[in-house]
């Protein structure tokens, strides 16, 4: 087996979170699901995440659980192909539910921006010119 990252996030509701990256084209892995936690694919074979209900995520910890609407540990960050694809995928999150923190950022070899989930993680899609 290669090297994979797969980082968890607690979620309060996690048939509403299963449905908002569904809605951004992400993957479920049924054979890691329960009714506890949702293994998503994010990116097939490297990187994955485990969307964990809050009890579930606190099972694994002996301090308390982040509330990522009021503050924030880790910005997710994923490389896209295109601006196309971070524009579409904004669209996508927006459409889904997300809020969006702040404008695009176009800085000619890097264009970017993030969206906010439904439960304020903070995720950024970034494209980079491939001379960069």
């Amino acid at each position: 087996m290669n090297k994979q990252i797969i980082f968890n996030l607690p979620v309060r509701n996690l048939d509403k979170s299963k449905a908002f990256f569904s809605a951004l084209g992400f993957s479920f892995n049924p054979h890691f699901s329960n009714e506890s936690a949702a293994f998503m694919v994010v990116v097939d074979g490297s990187i994955n995440a485990m969307l964990m209900t809050e009890a579930f995520f606190k099972s694994f910890i002996n301090k308390s659980v982040v509330q990522a609407k009021e503050a924030n540990e880790v910005i997710i960050c994923l490389s896209c192909e295109s601006r196309e694809e971070v524009d579409s995928l904004i669209a996508k999150a927006t459409a889904a539910g997300a809020r969006i923190p702040h404008p695009p950022e176009d800085h000619g070899f890097m264009y970017d921006q993030g969206f906010e989930d439904l439960d304020g993680h903070l995720w950024n899609l970034v494209w980079m010119a491939p001379q960069a």
